[in-house]
């Protein structure tokens, strides 16, 4: 027999390019479709979702890395610019520019939690299909 899985998010069409997903937490967010494709811009796009999720989940990894490790992390943020292709449309690029500065780890420690960060599993999920730009500040 295959176990159930747990519904991670509903998702409903709203109308005019919008939708509403609600977490199985009962956060809501909602999307609109792009200025540059027929919408209105009002909310995040789902490949703004994505590209948002890469950094996302590559401060995640980066905060169980550390605590894994007895590091100390108390501090960063992430800058995150897509870039579209067209023909199929689709995500070609994402740049993240990456501020780690808070933390004043020594270059050891440094490249051992990037390295993670860069493996979480959005990245792995994008890695073939998607150019990731890592750039830090």
């Amino acid at each position: 027999m295959v176990p159930l899985m747990a519904m991670t998010a509903h998702v409903r069409y709203l109308g005019n390019l919008q939708t509403t997903c609600t977490h199985a937490s009962g956060e809501v967010i909602q999307t609109d479709a792009p200025i540059d494709n027929h919408g209105e811009g009002r909310y995040f796009s789902p490949t703004d979702l994505m590209a948002t999720s890469l950094a996302s989940c590559f401060l995640t990894i980066v905060g169980i890395y550390c605590r894994e490790q007895g590091i100390s992390f108390h501090g960063a943020a992430i800058d995150v610019t897509k870039i579209m292709a067209s023909n199929p449309r689709r995500i070609a690029e994402i740049k993240l520019a990456i501020d780690l500065s808070e933390n004043h780890w020594d270059a050891a420690t440094q490249k051992k939690v990037i390295a993670a960060g860069k493996a979480c599993p959005v990245a792995a999920t994008l890695k073939d299909q998607v150019k990731i730009d890592y750039q830090f500040v």
